[in-house]
């Protein structure tokens, strides 16, 4: 196996990663990568195979587990309920849970909300130009994931605050000051959903924390730590990926020219659809090998990690032709930047609404929107999203 240095958060990677990519996959479905101590598996294949591999999962087995200092805790004790990180039994019930409250109808039902907010955030524009990702990209998801929670709008950017900070703990650029705001977060985090959730078990809404509540009462048994933490997870996750996806959509756009007819109700899908795999929100996503087993010519051993790198796997020539060209009129053939699997983004669905709403409508409004200046990508590998986005219109 080949190995590869790359600094994660050097300035050039961070700006446009894909010739690294780009020669990771030229030498081979998995290299190691060692910055990150780990072998990466590149290619559309190997990727999606080691997504639906069951000997491969997201948790940790124990015998593994590091010590987790005292200091980090109120992070990690949130972490150890998420059923982002965990597989198996709890992962299924957990999955289950969230699945029947989050239900296609509701969201669905939040189209006519969700318009209606972005003919809003549009109306509030300042003259001339702004940044549309703190204008607009940003508030559409958090409003939205407040709403469908029942969390109060006015907590909005607390929550953004706080959900800023936690997710910083997956970054390569992590530091001390870092990991001190993120425990900070968690712990505010974690108090405001105590009292809120002791709210809504006296004051029940129709809402999807009403319908987890519900669902601990009526004998699911999903412990209060579990429910807490599944909140959080899904404030988190609810807004995050979609701020990332509609910035992302938007500089890609404006940057390449796209035709009016791609954002039409006939072709909008397969347009969102290549933006996500043109320049996903996530770049690399980790698993934990439970037994012995090769792939792709290396074998792992209980114990051993893996990343999954999606950006790289959306630009697998072996999948896409031209996959370098953002082509919003390519077959539309299913992409990672979601994952895949039984860990597959619960969320997807509402963040595909949301772009399917929203860009419509923002372009429509702003005919002469343009990019003001070269957008700059933000230091947040493995995510993948901008810093700004400054337009004029």
């Amino acid at each position: 196996m080949k190995r590869l240095s790359q600094s994660p958060t050097d300035p050039a990677f961070v700006q446009n990663p894909y010739p690294f990519y780009d020669r990771a996959r030229a030498e081979g479905p998995m290299v190691f990568w060692e910055e990150y101590n780990m072998p990466c598996a590149t290619s559309y294949a190997v990727t999606m195979a080691l997504f639906k591999d069951r000997r491969f999962g997201r948790e940790c087995p124990p015998e593994f587990a590091p010590d987790i200092p005292d200091r980090l805790r109120p992070f990690y004790d949130i972490e150890a309920h998420s059923m982002l990180e965990l597989d198996g039994a709890r992962h299924k019930r957990l999955r289950s849970l969230v699945l029947r409250a989050f239900t296609s109808r509701r969201i669905a039902g939040l189209g006519p909300e969700i318009e209606a907010l972005c003919h809003q955030l549009i109306d509030a524009f300042p003259e001339g130009g702004c940044d549309l990702l703190q204008a607009y990209c940003t508030h559409v998801p958090v409003v939205v994931i407040c709403r469908l929670l029942g969390v109060p709008e006015a907590m909005a950017d607390d929550l953004l605050k706080w959900s800023n900070a936690m997710v910083s703990m997956y970054q390569a650029r992590r530091t001390r000051e870092i990991e001190d705001a993120a425990m900070q977060a968690s712990t505010d985090f974690r108090n405001f959903m105590i009292s809120y959730i002791d709210q809504r078990r006296n004051e029940p809404g129709d809402d999807l924390i009403t319908s987890l509540i519900e669902a601990e009462e009526g004998g699911e048994k999903l412990s209060t730590d579990e429910l807490i933490t599944t909140c959080i997870l899904l404030l988190n996750a609810g807004h995050e990926a979609t701020v990332h996806s509609l910035g992302l959509a938007v500089k890609t756009l404006l940057e390449q020219g796209t035709d009016a007819s791609y954002l039409s109700e006939d072709q909008i899908d397969g347009t969102i659809e290549e933006s996500l795999r043109f320049d996903p929100p996530l770049h690399m996503f980790t698993r934990y090998a439970y037994e012995e087993v090769e792939v792709a010519g290396h074998t792992f051993q209980r114990g051993d990690q893996v990343a999954l790198l999606l950006g790289a796997a959306n630009r697998d020539p072996g999948k896409w032709e031209d996959p370098q060209v953002f082509n919003p009129g390519r077959p539309v053939a299913t992409n990672v930047a979601f994952g895949s699997g039984v860990h597959f983004c619960v969320g997807a669905p509402l963040a595909r609404l949301e772009m399917k709403i929203a860009l419509p409508i923002l372009f429509d409004r702003l005919p002469n929107l343009a990019l003001d200046g070269a957008p700059q990508y933000g230091d947040v590998y493995h995510f993948h999203g901008l810093s700004a986005l400054q337009v004029k219109y």
